[in-house]
């Protein structure tokens, strides 16, 4: 007998992406940047999390995976196929259990750590593009992030071509 801790993994499969459908109770909600990170984080890391699904392939976990993998250029690379588990639940209630803490346990990332991250990729020479890119920051919140004046930051910015010189623009 399988160990139910193990249980779920033990049905991971490649499925075609068709064959899911979301629930109708998820709260969490993702904004349009967030799910191009999510995009190049996939094209970059390769898929590392599986969806989570009911045996009716009802996503409890993994809703914008299932999103971004519906687009270019994943859906083409993928060949419209997703990893899924599956979890079987005794009730409605887990299966929200499930969905509900998935989403909170991934937590929150917290301002000093990600001020260190900063200064580690800048301190080995990555560029304002690619942590950009690679993170999904705008170079304004690698600003904050970052131990540069803000004199310097603009240097460098305008320097790699980030931006260009401002223009006095005025309102009709």
């Amino acid at each position: 007998m399988i160990n139910i801790l193990y249980k779920p993994l033990s049905t991971l499969k490649w499925v075609d992406r068709e064959l899911l459908k979301p629930n109708d109770y998820n709260p969490n909600k993702v904004s349009t940047e967030n799910l191009k990170l999510l995009s190049q984080s996939i094209m970059t890391n390769g898929w590392t999390l599986p969806i989570v699904v009911r045996p009716d392939y009802t996503i409890i976990d993994g809703f914008h995976r299932w999103i971004v993998a519906g687009e270019e250029p994943l859906k083409t690379r993928l060949a419209g196929k997703v990893p899924v588990v599956i979890v079987e639940h005794k009730d409605e209630s887990e299966n929200i259990y499930g969905t509900v803490t998935h989403n909170r346990a991934r937590g929150t990332h917290l301002l000093e750590p990600m001020k260190a991250i900063v200064k580690r990729l800048l301190d080995s020479g990555k560029s304002l593009e690619e942590i950009s890119k690679q993170l999904g920051m705008k170079p304004e919140e690698i600003f904050r992030l970052s131990d540069f004046t803000k004199e310097d930051f603009l240097k460098l910015m305008i320097k790699k071509g980030i931006y260009s010189r401002a223009e006095y623009i005025t309102k009709y």
